[in-house]
């Protein structure tokens, strides 16, 4: 097993979904605005590597886009909760994050971006949700708590930073550890190298997504019914991968979902988070990677 020590300095809070999902549903739609906007403005990288958005020292950010000439980012901040369009020639605007309905935050963005010079036109209809309610009419999404909002970054911090070490040991193709806007996850994808069959019924997001084998594991806040937890799957998912053992304890594959799930709550109250995390992510990899029969030796970085 792996284990790593926990700095003092690191912070896992609570992050019950009972508390904040209204405040989640709104953010979710938020970032969906400012993901498409990224989307709008990047070529194709494959897998939809142009499209996530990035935790950074204070939110997230869309890193630098290019528009005619100029190049501008996006910032989510959930210090002094702000949103920041900062432009190459200096140019910047805020808005101010607080309880406003998805429509407001829709039509203030672009209002702002409009006054930058910026009219980037996206598809408002957000994506990977039931029953859609597109942004320049949803009134329903209009909530924002603060503290949950800060507490959602700090485990984005923490999470990303476990996953970036458990990254650094893979010396195939791997994606940056990025914050997809749709699922509302953040995730780090390793690939074996080979193609994959293409998944019956795939669109065009699928195929491209599943393009190659690949095994991922990342940390999605919560909703529905469902509390916050960090997943893993292999994709296609090899034959009795449901039943391998992996760690902790905690851990388990939900047949439903067909993934390996570990509570946040679990990593969060363990004695070592770290540690825990870490040995859930190697766990879960060696499952699909052993039964996939990946070139582990050629693909595995030697500590």
């Amino acid at each position: 097993m792996v284990s790593s020590p926990t700095p003092k300095t690191a912070v896992w809070p609570p992050l019950p979904l009972a508390e904040w999902q209204d405040t989640l549903a709104t953010l979710h739609m938020w970032t969906q605005i400012v993901g498409k906007i990224r989307l709008a403005c990047t070529p194709l990288v494959n897998q939809w590597w142009n499209v996530p958005l990035y935790v950074t020292a204070r939110g997230l950010t869309t890193s630098a886009m290019p528009y005619e000439g100029r190049s501008f980012q996006i910032d989510f901040d959930f210090i002094d909760h702000q949103l920041l369009i900062e432009c190459s020639d200096g140019a910047r605007r805020t808005l101010k994050l607080e309880p406003r309905s998805v429509a407001s935050f829709y039509h203030e963005v672009r209002h702002l971006l409009a006054e930058l010079g910026l009219p980037v036109r996206i598809w408002k209809v957000p994506v990977e949700v039931p029953d859609p309610i597109p942004f320049d009419q949803d009134e329903r999404h209009a909530s924002y708590d603060a503290e949950h909002a800060h507490r959602f970054w700090l485990v984005l911090g923490q999470a990303g930073r476990v996953l970036e070490l458990f990254r650094a040991r893979f010396a195939g193709k791997c994606s940056p550890v990025h914050f997809f806007w749709g699922s509302f996850d953040l995730a780090v994808t390793r690939f074996s190298g080979r193609r994959a069959p293409e998944r019956e019924g795939a669109d065009s997001i699928t195929r491209e997504a599943y393009s190659h084998e690949v095994i991922s594991h990342g940390f999605w806040p919560g909703g529905g019914q469902q509390e916050a937890a960090f997943y893993a799957y292999a994709a296609p998912a090899p034959q009795g991968i449901d039943t391998f053992k992996v760690y902790p304890k905690e851990a388990f594959y939900s047949t439903e979902l067909g993934e390996f799930l570990l509570p946040y709550e679990a990593v969060r109250t363990a004695a070592n988070p770290d540690a825990t995390l870490l040995s859930f992510l190697q766990s879960t990899y060696e499952a699909g990677a052993t039964l996939a029969r990946w070139d582990r030796t050629a693909l595995e970085r030697m500590e």
